[in-house]
C-alpha cells in the first residue's frame, strides 16, 4: 500500500524536490511509522450525499472567480516546490525565505515529502475519487493533462503539504501563527478555486497534515532538525523583514476571505 501511495504522489514529490534532488534524503523521517490516515480521515463523500452535493455546488460557484486576483493567487499556488513554499510563506512569517538563507528549514520540508506522500496518497488510492472538473464542466487554473486526470481528488496533496508546512512554520514563529495558518488554509482553498480539488478534499487535507505533524514530533531526528530551524528562523527575523509590503498587504486581503 505504501508503494502505491508513493506512485500516486510521484509527480508532487518530484515537484517538491525540483532543483534539489541530489540533496534530498528520500527516506523521510517516519519510514513506515506514518499515521494511519485512511482510518483517521472520514471516508470520501459518496456520490449524491450531502457532502458530495456541497462539493459540486462549491466547484460551480467558484468558477466565477476566474480572472480575479484570487484566481491569480490560486494559479500561483499551483506551483509547488520547496522554493515555492518558502516564498509563499514569506509574507506570513515576516521574513524573506529561500533555500540559501534557510537551509535547515528547507531540509525539513524536503525530508518530510515521503512521509507526507503516504499521509495523503493512501486515502487517495483507497477512495479513487475523480477530480471535480471531470464531473462538472468549468474552467480550471492549470493545464488539463492525462496525468492530472488519472490522479485522485481526496485528499489534496498540495493542501496536505501546505498545512504541514504551515504548522511547522507556526512552531518556528509562534507569534506569527495567525497569519501563517491563514496562509496555509488559503493555500489549500486555492486548490478548490483552481478547480482541481473538491472542498472536502481540501478540508480533510488539513486533517492529514495535522496527523502527520503530530507523528513527526515523536521522531527525535525531526525534533533535532526543528530546533536547528528554530534557531535559523530567529536569526533571520532579527536580521531582516519581508520586503514588498504592498504585495503582502494584497495577499493578506485575499487570504482573509474564505471562498465558500
Amino acid at each position: 500500500m505504501r508503494a502505491t501511495a508513493l506512485i500516486f504522489g510521484a509527480s508532487l514529490a518530484v515537484a517538491l524536490a525540483c532543483g534539489s534532488i541530489a540533496q534530498t534524503p528520500w527516506g523521510g523521517y517516519l519510514k513506515g511509522r506514518e499515521p494511519e490516515t485512511l482510518s483517521i480521515l472520514p471516508p470520501a463523500p459518496e456520490v449524491g450525499s450531502p457532502r458530495d452535493l456541497a462539493d459540486r455546488a462549491i466547484f460551480k460557484a467558484t468558477r466565477a472567480l476566474k480572472d480575479t486576483p484570487r484566481w491569480a493567487l490560486a494559479t500561483s499556488d499551483a506551483r509547488i516546490s520547496i522554493a515555492d513554499i518558502l516564498r509563499d510563506f514569506s509574507c506570513a512569517t515576516g521574513v524573506n525565505l529561500d533555500e540559501r538563507d534557510a537551509p535547515a528549514l528547507a531540509l525539513i520540508l524536503r525530508r518530510v515529502v515521503p512521509d507526507m506522500v503516504s499521509a495523503y496518497g493512501i486515502p487517495k488510492d483507497a477512495y479513487k475519487r475523480p477530480r471535480p472538473y471531470l464531473r462538472d464542466a468549468g474552467e480550471i487554473c492549470v493545464d488539463r493533462s492525462n496525468d492530472l486526470a488519472k490522479s485522485w481528488d481526496y485528499p489534496s496533496g498540495h493542501a496536505t503539504f501546505a498545512w504541514t508546512a504551515g504548522l511547522i512554520f507556526a512552531e518556528l514563529a509562534p507569534d506569527r501563527a495567525g497569519p501563517i495558518l491563514t496562509r496555509a488554509r488559503a493555500y489549500g482553498e486555492s486548490r478548490a478555486i483552481c478547480g482541481v480539488h473538491s472542498a472536502s478534499a481540501v478540508t480533510e487535507a488539513r486533517t492529514a497534515g495535522s496527523s502527520l505533524v503530530a507523528a513527526l514530533h515523536g521522531d527525535p531526528v525531526f525534533r533535532a532538525d526543528l530546533e536547528a530551524a528554530r534557531a535559523e528562523m530567529a536569526a533571520l527575523r532579527t536580521a531582516q523583514v519581508a520586503d514588498k509590503p504592498e504585495r503582502c498587504d494584497a495577499e493578506a486581503a485575499l487570504t482573509a476571505i474564505t471562498p465558500w
